[in-house]
């Protein structure tokens, strides 16, 4: 930005902070005064001071200046809070001939974010003497016809500086002709005049020079003059006369170029040369003036060629003269006043102070999240702005005069909106309304608010046994929300025990993927269900966390052969079976029980002989491991088709509920068979047996009773079968071999 413009946008700074004084807009703010040209670094004032802020706080609290205009010319000293000149200042380029020159600035301080006002008045000094636009100014005065005491206006000079330091008087050379008067118009401009104080005689002498000074009021005082070459002419005795003495118009602001104002109307009782009136601006006008306005010089007409700004100047006014064109030529003057109206023609400005850039989730209700400044060169309604958010938004406006701070009016959450871009608007109560739209974007930052998500509330798998270590079992996988560390997960096994082992003995889990590995060859006859606590958390602070819980499900293998229990037999002991002689066929001698630590199909057992000395003597059910002598067994001992072993056997009716149709049971029976195995056969004595429990009603409770479970002498090996024998056993209790004690003979 170039000086000119600099000192413009101060001047529109100083002119709108004016018109707020005297509508009461601004209260409260510091003010300071410092003369202008002073050196850098002269202290204002103290900013920390006269704000109540601590001299200990300022690093904390980062006191700095606002906006560029405020970092132009001041400055803050961090040290003691001082606000001091940044670079010399001229108040006549800022204020120009404005009588006050006071600069708005704005000092910023965060933590909490505050921004407060302070007037700083730029005082004059006298450093600018009085000029004159003109070197000379030639007035001719015709003989006889100007009598004493006609005034001629003479060109005003002009200072830049104001009050005291501006123009106070003019002086003129003595002279028996001339006198010096001075006529103060509304504007506060003083025009002065040459007042005649005798008849002209240009026999006497025809040419009058005379030296106008200006004089200011500044210690010392500064001066300027010009040259007043008085012409001395023939008669020419009427001068040209306006209608009025003076005009007053209004005009809208928007008014387009070529728009006709008014018609000038001058007259002159003089004939030929000496009545024909030419108009033009006198010379005071500014050429300011003559680049708005045109004044046609045959017709009087003023028109419109250059916009107005209701903004930049309210009025305008105009000094027309009418000359004739005699000798020497007459002339005579009016006023015309230029009314400038007001229009809706300047948008609001949304000027952003400070704005957050990431907006942690969490941030309170209630917080400064932005600061924002709104103007509008128009003034009254026109110039009255709101500025609005849209709805829906966690977030609202706190207003102060035309300053808006931007806070949380609701609960944030990154998840949901992880950023905002806000249209803010800003329109003006005019008519029509104007309106201006910025765009901001507010980035929601994440804190550790989720806990992690397991796909699953629980995860199964099945492995075979006999599984090689290292082999994955099952994938467990969870989800975080959250973002960054916040959602960087972390998979880990809670401590607990298998079988007296702890779990990390079993299994491991990979703490970035959630794979579960086995660490070892799993043994189904040992354990058939490993119950894995599993933990996820993330890495944020303080970190989050979620459980479930993984079965791994052992699937048995045929890796364990077939054990016979009874009849005990071993390298050194043969077991022996007494029979009478006399025995019919089918005469029932023992019974084979065999287990198999498998379940399901591998555990399901087939008997026969492997070698005899004559098969022909006794048989074998392969089913039940009865052995008897060449007849056909009774058919009450005889295996229907629908007893046979095999997952399509069906449960007797008769028997219901004996034998458990489902693995687990069936598993769950046959250990507690092999766990009683040595108990059960303690208590038998001869074929017939005990009828006790074998020893399960101590172990699992009164209802395991051998009603529950098939004799271990019969077929127990075919756990999950819905064969029932009991019917057999009883038959052969029935026949009485077992149940009383064998005489000689039975021994025999």
């Amino acid at each position: 930005m170039d000086i000119q413009n600099s000192a413009e946008t101060w001047k529109w700074q100083v002119k709108c902070f004016f018109f707020l004084c005297s509508w009461g807009w601004v209260s409260g703010q510091l003010h300071y005064s410092v003369v202008e040209e002073s050196e850098p670094g002269t202290m204002v004032g103290n900013v920390a001071q006269d704000l109540g802020l601590k001299i200990s706080d300022l690093s904390k609290r980062k006191l700095r200046m606002g906006s560029e205009g405020s970092r132009k010319h001041f400055a803050v000293n961090w040290e003691n809070g001082a606000l001091v000149v940044n670079e010399k200042i001229d108040r006549e380029s800022l204020c120009g001939s404005s009588t006050s020159c006071v600069l708005p600035v704005e000092v910023v301080i965060e933590n909490p974010l505050q921004l407060h006002r302070v007037m700083v008045e730029i005082k004059d000094i006298n450093d600018n003497s009085p000029m004159f636009s003109n070197n000379e100014r030639t007035i001719k005065i015709t003989e006889l016809i100007a009598s004493p005491g006609a005034r001629f206006t003479l060109e005003s000079a002009h200072d830049l500086d104001v009050g005291t330091n501006g123009i106070k008087q003019y002086k003129l050379d003595p002279s028996p002709y001339f006198s010096l008067s001075v006529k103060n118009r509304k504007d506060g401009t003083v025009i002065p005049e040459l007042v005649l104080e005798k008849v002209l005689d240009r026999e006497e002498a025809d040419r009058h020079h005379l030296i106008l000074t200006a004089v200011d009021g500044g210690t010392p005082p500064r001066s300027g003059t010009t040259q007043i070459n008085v012409i001395v002419v023939d008669l020419n005795d009427n001068p040209p006369t306006f209608v009025k003495g003076s005009y007053k118009i209004n005009v809208k602001e928007n008014t387009s170029v070529n728009t006709i104002l008014l018609k000038l109307n001058a007259t002159d009782l003089d004939e030929g040369a000496n009545g024909e009136i030419e108009y033009s601006f006198d010379d005071h006008t500014p050429d300011s003036i003559k680049r708005l306005f045109a004044l046609n010089p045959s017709t009087g007409v003023i028109s419109v060629i250059g916009p107005f700004d209701h903004e930049e100047s309210r009025a305008f006014e105009l000094t027309i003269r009418a000359k004739d064109k005699g000798v020497p030529e007459m002339e005579g003057s009016c006023i015309v006043h230029v009314e400038i109206d007001d229009v809706n023609d300047n948008a609001p400005e949304i000027v952003l102070t400070s704005l957050m850039t990431d907006v942690p989730e969490d941030t309170a209700i209630g917080t400064v999240v932005g600061l924002f400044r709104v103007n509008d060169k128009d003034l009254g309604l026109n110039g009255e702005v709101r500025l609005e958010l849209p709805s829906n938004l966690p977030f609202k406006f706190k207003s102060s005069d035309d300053h808006y701070s931007m806070i949380t009016d609701g609960v944030l959450d990154r998840e949901t909106v992880s950023q905002y871009v806000i249209d803010l608007v800003a329109s003006d109560m005019g008519s029509p309304p104007l309106r201006t739209q910025k765009t901001i974007t507010l980035k929601i930052s994440d804190v550790n608010d989720n806990q992690p998500t397991f796909s699953q509330v629980t995860y199964s798998a099945s492995v075979q046994e006999n599984n090689k270590p290292g082999q994955l079992l099952v994938e467990v996988s969870a989800s975080d929300p959250d973002e960054g560390e916040n959602s960087n997960l972390i998979y880990s096994i809670t401590d607990g025990e298998v079988g007296g082992s702890t779990i990390s003995t079993f299994v491991y889990i990979n703490p970035k993927t959630g794979n579960i590995y086995a660490q070892r060859s799993f043994d189904f006859e040992q354990v058939q269900v490993i119950q894995i606590p599993v933990k996820v958390e993330d890495s944020g602070s303080p970190k989050q966390f979620s459980n479930t819980t993984v079965f791994i499900f052992i699937l048995d293998a045929n890796d364990n052969s077939p054990s016979i229990f009874y009849p005990e037999h071993s390298g050194e002991f043969l077991a022996h079976q007494k029979i009478p002689r006399s025995a019919p066929s089918g005469y029932f001698v023992t019974k084979v029980n065999a287990v198999d630590l498998d379940s399901g199909h591998n555990a399901w057992l087939l008997y026969n002989f492997v070698n005899a000395t004559d098969t022909s003597l006794f048989s074998i059910s392969s089913q039940t491991g009865e052995i008897r002598t060449q007849a056909q067994p009774n058919a009450d001992w005889r295996i229907s088709q629908a007893q046979r072993p095999g997952p399509s056997g069906a449960q007797p009716t008769e028997e219901a509920g004996v034998w458990p149709n489902n693995q687990f049971e069936t598993e769950r029976l046959q250990a507690m068979i092999l766990a009683s195995a040595n108990e059960a056969a303690e208590g038998t004595s001869g074929l017939g047996g005990s009828t006790g429990t074998m020893g399960l009603s101590a172990r699992y409770g009164p209802q395991f009773t051998l009603q529950h479970v098939p004799d271990y002498r019969q077929n127990v090996y075919i756990p999950g079968s819905t064969l029932t024998p009991t019917n057999a056993a009883g038959k052969r209790d029935g026949k009485g071999g077992n149940k009383k004690k064998s005489g000689k003979k039975d021994k025999k």
